[in-house]
């Protein structure tokens, strides 16, 4: 590769750019100038040439350095001995003396002093910091004084601790299991075309029952629920949660309002519900337009009862609202204003496509829809109230079950460039690029997710307000958390608008800033984290985790070595959350019958008859390597192949049950036998539909499949009750 664009280089490598990075083969990927021109320019950067990248150089260097403090610094109490890194301005020189306070989350005060000699060679001082520091966030301000001259600053100054919670901190040394499942998917008989809150509860009454320490679920996230809009993966926002998620029949205002009673239990209401309910795939349009009907008849008799008037629950709604402040405000309104626009002839849902002064949530503009819109508005936060009181019923019903870890929430890698949380923070997200993956054996062309990428500076410079605002949304009412695409904290793989994979490159981010927020939020709410690290892993990246106490995947079909022999099981993580699968491979049966070859030959992924045989081979090998692996331990009796989809579940659950893995992940789907996936990669919705499979049996019926039971029986180590 040409030398010839220094300046390029250096404001790439300054901005966070990776020059390289070494694929899941152990083949060295370069990254391109082209790409690197491409990426400063998502970011605002010029570099169209090298004198405007010597330019943008030149500003960006500037602008650090003329920072007094970093926005913001987040240091591990083991590591206060660090200090503060306050940078003066270059006329400053002589004995520079410095008086700090630090303002602690408790109210306390903390002043500190000191003296230093500064000349040209040295405008950069140390600050110690108290050792004895507690974690939490405090305010740090500095006045600098020298002859001549004097500035003052301020930054976010998060102290956190050493690590996240362990899980022995809530299980011991025991080894437990929990169950997965696609809360969308899961059906009882009672539910409204989609599973919901209830639907949770009553999954965690049997997981409790069955001797489970956890249930897991897919984000919950705010969708848009329209059309192809429907991945749990590309919500609108990551803070809020989705409304189809609401169990309508547990709403308080249900009894007193006849109306939505009737819409409910009405001749057509009935027919509406029992279509839904019998349908195969979740019916998203259908069912968000009957439950907004619903809800909309429930908020008016929340209105007229308990809005502003001094009610338990008027003061529930009340302290909800005022919790979640500015973030709720923006969302309900972002909500508002998409339906207005929507509503008008040529409108559009895109925040983008309206009118400018409606794409600036500060704007005047705005502040006059609130006030004109306010009873819409309060009826998008009422929602969002419900979704939280439902959601925390379901937590103490896991606990009353005997769960130990109860809820374990899901946290996206990104959001929807249509969705509200862009909207709402102005300049954070960068829309000239979308995340993605490089390519790799999985996915051989790479994968772009549509998603727009935070920018890593404004999240710093923002003092990481967003990042804290997620794991806030995330923890809240969970046991446990798992981040998806983990090694988006380290570091994130771009790929400029309109481009392939191929000329994508990576973007590094403040890893340890953003592992030491999770461990303080992790410490409050009480709380294990799970980093799904599966893919392009960088070396070193595990040992992080660790560091940080944050466990790692490991996957049943992932974890074989180069010739595709099983590993064993002891040669598993001690640290980490196991399964037989993930959303995106196909359950055991469908693994086992091929059903993900047989779609993606039906929809051109694999393109021809050579190609499909290839890969029924290659998949008959892996079965057999399967029982082969499954055999050598002891979990499959006699020869041949598995003589029920049961018994194969038990086995891979009696292999996993082995392993020394702290938390065993049994996925729902795996039990009960289903044979579709929920989501074939590299399909989108418009040619597979995926998110939506319902489940063919109700949680009833799965409590009492004699083949559910059998395949629960490997799980008996790890303290199933079958």
């Amino acid at each position: 590769m040409s030398a010839a664009r220094p300046y390029l280089r250096a404001l790439a490598a300054q901005a966070g750019i990776a020059d390289s990075f070494v694929d899941v083969g152990g083949t060295e990927r370069l990254t391109s100038d082209r790409g690197r021109e491409e990426l400063l320019a998502a970011l605002g950067l010029d570099a169209g040439d090298e004198q405007a990248a010597a330019r943008s150089l030149q500003q960006f260097r500037a602008a650090e350095r003329d920072l007094p403090l970093a926005p913001a610094t987040v240091v591990r109490r083991d590591e206060l001995r660090r200090g503060a890194v306050f940078s003066l301005p270059p006329d400053a020189s002589g004995r520079v003396r410095l008086d700090a306070t630090i303002a602690c989350e408790s109210g306390v005060t903390r002043a500190l002093a000191g003296e230093a000699e500064v000349g040209p060679d040295r405008f950069r001082l140390e600050l110690p910091l108290p050792p004895d520091l507690p974690a939490g966030y405090h305010r740090l301000t500095v006045a600098a004084r020298w002859p001549g001259g004097s500035v003052e600053a301020e930054q976010s100054l998060i102290v956190a601790p050493e690590q996240c919670v362990a899980p022995s901190e809530l299980i011991g040394d025991r080894r437990v299991f929990g169950l997965l499942a696609n809360l969308y998917a899961v059906r009882d008989t009672r539910d409204e075309g989609i599973g919901d809150l209830s639907t949770l509860s009553q999954l965690a009454r049997w997981a409790g029952e069955i001797g489970a320490a956890f249930v897991g679920v897919n984000p919950l996230h705010a969708l848009r629920n329209r059309g192809v809009e429907v991945s749990p993966y590309g919500p609108v926002s990551r803070l809020y949660r989705s409304p189809l998620y609401l169990d309508l029949e547990a709403i308080p205002e249900l009894p007193h309002s006849p109306v939505a009673s009737a819409h409910l239990s009405g001749a057509a209401g009935r027919d509406a519900l029992a279509r839904l309910r019998g349908a195969d795939r979740v019916a998203y349009d259908e069912i968000r337009e009957f439950k907004d009907t619903v809800l909309r008849s429930l908020f008016s008799v929340f209105a007229a009862r308990h809005l502003g008037k001094g009610t338990e629950r008027g003061l529930a709604f009340a302290s909800y609202a005022a919790s979640q402040g500015e973030l709720l405000t923006d969302f309900a309104t972002f909500l508002a204003l998409e339906e207005h626009h929507a509503a008008r002839p040529g409108g559009s849902r895109y925040w983008g496509a309206w009118p400018l002064a409606h794409q600036d949530p500060r704007s005047s503009a705005v502040a006059q829809f609130r006030a004109a819109h306010a009873e819409e508005i309060d009826f998008n936060r009422y929602v969002q109230f419900e979704l939280d009181r439902q959601l925390a019923a379901c937590s103490r019903v896991a606990s009353a079950a005997g769960l130990e870890l109860g809820l374990y929430a899901d946290l996206a890698i990104g959001t929807s460039a249509g969705g509200s949380d862009p909207w709402a923070f102005p300049g954070l997200f960068r829309f000239g690029a979308s995340l993605g993956a490089p390519p790799d054996a999985y996915a051989p062309e790479g994968q772009d997710w549509g998603l727009p990428p935070v920018d890593p500076r404004r999240l710093r410079l923002d003092r990481y307000c967003y990042w804290i605002a997620l794991l806030r949304a995330g923890f809240a009412h969970a046991g446990g958390l798992r981040i998806d695409h983990v090694m988006g904290l380290l570091r994130q793989f771009w790929i400029p608008a309109g481009r392939t994979a191929a000329d994508g490159a990576y973007m590094r981010f403040p890893v340890d800033d953003l592992l030491g927020i999770l461990a303080l939020e992790s410490r409050r709410h009480g709380a294990i984290v799970i980093g799904e690290d599966l893919g392009t892993v960088p070396a070193g990246f595990g040992e992080r985790l660790s560091r940080w106490g944050i466990l790692s995947c490991s996957v049943l079909r992932f974890e074989r070595s180069l010739d595709g022999a099983y590993l064993p099981s002891s040669s598993y993580s001690d640290r980490a959350l196991v399964s037989a699968t993930t959303h995106d491979l196909p359950p055991l049966a469908g693994f086992w019958a091929g059903r993900d070859l047989a779609i993606r030959r039906e929809t051109g992924l694999i393109s021809d008859d050579a190609q499909a045989q290839q890969a029924a081979d290659d998949r008959e090998r892996e079965r057999w390597a399967l029982v082969a692996g499954l055999r050598r331990e002891g979990h499959l009796p006699g020869v041949g192949p598995p003589s029920s989809q049961a018994d194969l579940c038990a086995a891979v659950h009696g292999f996993l049950a082995q392993t020394p893995a702290p938390l065993l992940g049994a996925s729902l789907d795996d039990l009960a036998g289903e044979v579709e996936p929920v989501n074939v990669p590299g399909l989108g919705n418009d040619r597979y539909p995926n998110w939506s499979r319902r489940m063919g049996k109700d949680l009833d019926a799965i409590a009492s499949d004699p083949g559910v039971t059998r395949g629960l029986e490997g799980l008996r180590a790890r303290g199933a009750k079958v």
